[in-house]
């Protein structure tokens, strides 16, 4: 039987000490991810910290450390900036080991005549955007997350970034790709435009959330960037329906702008305290070359003509474009907001998002917001309540619901009596109408009970993956897949 000593053993026998991490406070930080921050903070999480955190320094490194712990038992959990949210990186078992991607940090090659760039996993987003903006390109992604996101990561998350709407989410923007299976088997997806070789494998890596494979280096298209171009509007709207209409309305005559968002009043509030004036706040980012802003600046300004009774007031766009260049958040911000959680005892801009067609948004929205007011017991300990939209597509777009809370409990009990009813309640409301539980954050590890709901008859295919490639259930325990009860925390 393997434990815990002999794991180390094993692991120094395979790496040299520089590569492996026991320090107690670094493998406090790595039981658990941003979903339980102020139970972390406070330090009473109630799960056990892994016994190593390991830095491989190549793919054969991870392959063979893989082996080992697929022939072990030993859980693994695949780890690169740390920036998720929803349990994802969070450790079920007691037997347990971090694989973090921070020595696999090289750039391998820019290629600006085939407009791709590829890197290894842990390569931070930022520090790739810098040296493409450098050469004048971009990669298009920028989740809120980008100062620390790392490359793997965001991959295995299937992650979205801000300019999705013109340049898609990551899923859109990996060429190729190479990861490594619990046998020890790399495989490596090569470069190529398009292919007709059968189903698109990059998708078994692509959102796997570390269940399937430890992804290792990435392939991601280029695109030319235009910062002088970028155009921003902002308007007043009397309801967030005016506002998802022109959404829909922009988007189904074929026009692109890089960001197109509508927030409730409320959620509007804590972003633009100072001119939403108590009305849903409209507002679009138009950028590329200067026949492209021109057509969808003209594409959007027709769609607010259409629906020009809903509107209130157009916003200076300069109070649009301020608020966006501070909207990404560093490591800095992320623990002063930890800070600011235990100061108060509070929690401010919980997420849950969803997606669904245009017709059935609205309906989500409301059903959602109307049963937390009437249902949830403590509602009277939100201190906001709200939502918006920011991801859209031809044929439907996204809603983030987003609450704050005084917490006013014990905080190994925040989760419990906050986040996980009014989770709880939109997942419900969204699944009975056909949405997706899951816009872009993931699965994680707190909505696995509802997979199987999620996905219907079609999660034959997804467990069949699991069945195929991590036979031994070694890959991040408990993440998408939903366990047991009674089956958690277990060696």
């Amino acid at each position: 039987m393997m434990n815990a000593e002999n794991l180390l053993k094993n692991l120094r026998g395979m790496l040299p000490e520089n590569q492996i991490n026991t320090n107690p406070d670094d493998l406090y930080d790595a039981a658990a991810d941003r979903y339980k921050k102020y139970a972390k903070a406070r330090k009473v999480l109630d799960v056990p910290s892994p016994i190593a955190i390991v830095y491989p320094n190549s793919a054969e490194e991870v392959s063979r450390l893989l082996v080992f712990c697929n022939k072990n038992q030993v859980n693994v959990i695949p780890r690169g900036g740390k920036t998720a949210t929803e349990g994802g990186l969070e450790n079920w078992k007691k037997l347990t080991i971090v694989i973090d991607s921070e020595n696999l940090n090289q750039i391998i090659k820019i290629d600006e005549y085939n407009m791709q760039a590829t890197v290894q996993a842990g390569v931070p987003l930022q520090e790739l955007e810098d040296e493409l903006r450098k050469r004048g390109y971009t990669t298009g992604h920028s989740p809120q997350s980008k100062p620390v996101a790392k490359l793997g990561g965001l991959v295995a998350t299937r992650s979205i970034g801000q300019f999705s709407t013109l340049y898609g989410g990551i899923e859109d923007m990996v060429v190729g790709l190479e990861c490594v299976f619990p046998d020890g088997h790399i495989s490596r997806i090569k470069n190529v435009s398009r292919r007709a070789g059968g189903p698109d494998i990059r998708h078994i890596a692509i959102g796997n959330e570390g269940t399937l494979c430890y992804i290792t280096e990435v392939t991601v298209k280029l695109f030319r960037y235009f910062p002088e171009n970028n155009k921003f509007y902002g308007y007043l709207l009397k309801d967030i329906e005016t506002g998802i209409s022109i959404l829909r309305e922009v988007m189904v005559n074929g026009y692109r702008p890089s960001v197109a968002r509508v927030y409730s009043e409320e959620d509007a509030r804590q972003h633009f305290y100072h001119f939403y004036k108590d009305k849903c706040v409209l507002l679009f980012m138009a950028e590329g070359n200067t026949s492209m802003v021109n057509a969808t600046c003209n594409g959007i300004e027709e769609a607010v003509g259409r629906f020009s009774d809903g509107i209130s007031e157009q916003v200076d766009s300069k109070l649009i474009e301020e608020w966006f260049n501070h909207l990404n958040w560093s490591q800095k911000d992320i623990d002063d907001e930890v800070e600011g959680m235990i100061e108060n005892d509070s929690h401010a801009g919980f997420t849950t998002e969803i997606s669904a067609d245009w017709e059935t948004i609205p309906k989500i929205y409301h059903n959602v917001i109307n049963r937390i007011r009437n249902e949830y017991p403590r509602a009277h300990d939100l201190t906001m309540l709200g939502g918006h939209s920011s991801h859209s597509y031809i044929n439907g777009t996204n809603m983030y619901f987003v609450y704050n809370y005084d917490i006013k409990c014990n905080p190994e009990d925040e989760m419990r009596i906050y986040h996980h009813p009014l989770q709880t309640i939109i997942v419900e409301e969204t699944l009975i109408l056909g949405g997706s539980m899951c816009h872009h954050h993931g699965i994680g590890k707190y909505r696995n009970e509802w997979t199987t709901e999620e996905h219907g008859s079609a999660y034959y295919m997804l467990e069949k993956l699991k069945t195929a490639f991590d036979p031994n259930g070694i890959m991040n325990f408990g993440t998408i897949f939903p366990q047991e009860e009674g089956t958690k925390y277990q060696k």
